[in-house]
């Protein structure tokens, strides 16, 4: 009972009861006091974007092009690939089925909030598009340099940058998130979205069963197997990542049932689904982008323009290749995006961080699940390419 009470969700959930009580409820004097601790705390995970983004881009490119092979290629590619696809079909069901929605401008008869008691402002080390180019080309130089020091430089500064995520942003996520639904309650934009946040959470769900179906079809008329020999020994993995959020959790029950399969190489088990955990997040793509839309439409009262939807998708894959390994991993890396390319305000990032981390546990599901698709894919490869069974390892 007290590790359920520990859980991120839940405490996510407590948090946003609070704030929406206290926002009913607290005078103009107290709400100046939230908006300011929420400003303060906004200004702490914007400074730590940047640092997420070096942290877990460039040690991720180290380690993979240090390992190099054919195989490792086709392995990536897949995962990106099917990364932004999902996070196209999902931009499709946004421009096709939100504006159906009752979602009322949430700009219209707000209450105005109180001004800061006082300002902090704690500015990034450079902004999120220079970190990121910034982190390609250093992980890219390590790697044509062989730069061995460099990459396990690399490798440390990546387990500091988790250890800060772990110990600092997941601890103020609770309370950020509380005092940006108490002033998006106070305002009076909030109470009434409530209902519709839930609508999408399902019809997120049904986006990650979809593409697991077309994942698995598309592997299977590749091969030429029946995917289902597959899929029917995922359903153990499929509730632990629903029990964990955590790939990594996950990982020693998605070998065991890839390698009960009668059809996956179990070279290619052992060298696709521990390389699959860490950069093939399918799920968590396509639940972002369907929420980033939502959530503007709900704040914003209008859904981003699709040239930015577009570029938002394509670096999105990029992103998820390297997230942390922890609850909302791949919406904290891609902070950066949801405010520079789609425009987000502090309220429009907290309200991403609550909602996808509320049903983040799905999302996982479906990323862990669709791994053993790509493993197939992986597998018909070698075969085709009559690649000898080796042994593949790839450290991450």
């Amino acid at each position: 009972m007290k590790k359920a009470w520990s859980a991120l969700p839940v405490r996510l959930l407590i948090a946003i009861a609070a704030g929406i009580f206290l926002g009913q409820v607290l005078p103009t004097g107290a709400m100046g006091v939230v908006v300011t601790v929420k400003y303060i705390l906004g200004q702490v995970i914007s400074f730590c974007v940047p640092l997420i983004i070096i942290g877990f881009i460039a040690p991720s490119i180290a380690k993979l092009g240090t390992n190099a092979t054919r195989m490792l290629g086709i392995a990536v590619a897949l995962a990106y690939v099917s990364s932004i696809l999902a996070a196209f079909l999902a931009m499709g069901a946004g421009y096709g089925i939100l504006p159906r929605m009752e979602i009322a401008d949430a700009a219209q008869g707000l209450r105005q909030l109180p001004g800061l008691v006082f300002q902090l402002e704690i500015p990034p080390i450079m902004p999120v598009m220079s970190a990121l180019v910034f982190s390609i080309l250093v992980g890219l130089a390590a790697v044509w340099t062989h730069a061995e020091s460099m990459a396990r430089a690399l490798a440390e500064f990546q387990a500091m940058v988790l250890g800060m995520v772990r110990k600092v942003i997941i601890p103020i996520l609770p309370f950020f998130i509380a005092a940006t639904f108490c002033s998006l309650s106070w305002e009076g934009s909030l109470t009434k979205q409530l209902p519709v946040f839930l609508v999408v959470i399902l019809i997120a769900m049904a986006g990650h069963y979809l593409w697991l179906g077309i994942l698995y079809g598309t592997a299977g008329a590749y091969s030429g197997k029946n995917p289902w020999e597959v899929l029917r020994h995922y359903g153990p993995a499929y509730l632990t990542a629903v029990g964990t959020m955590s790939s990594a959790a996950t990982l020693a029950v998605a070998l065991n049932g890839a390698r009960k399969s009668k059809i996956l190489r179990k070279d290619m088990v052992d060298f696709g689904i521990p390389l699959f955990a860490n950069i093939h997040l399918c799920g968590s793509v396509l639940t972002e982008t369907f929420f980033v839309m939502t959530v503007s439409k709900v704040l914003y009262g209008t859904l981003p323009a699709p040239k930015d939807m577009i570029l938002f998708c394509l670096l999105l894959g990029c992103f998820a290749i390297g997230a942390p390994g922890v609850p909302g991993g791949t919406v904290m890396a891609s902070l950066g995006l949801i405010s520079g390319v789609l425009g987000f305000d502090d309220a429009g990032k907290a309200l991403m961080l609550a909602v996808f981390a509320l049903q983040d546990s799905f999302g996982t599901a479906c990323n862990v699940t669709g791994d053993g698709a790509l493993t197939l894919i992986l597998t018909a490869y070698a075969e085709r390419h009559h690649i000898d069974r080796q042994n593949l390892r790839v450290d991450l």
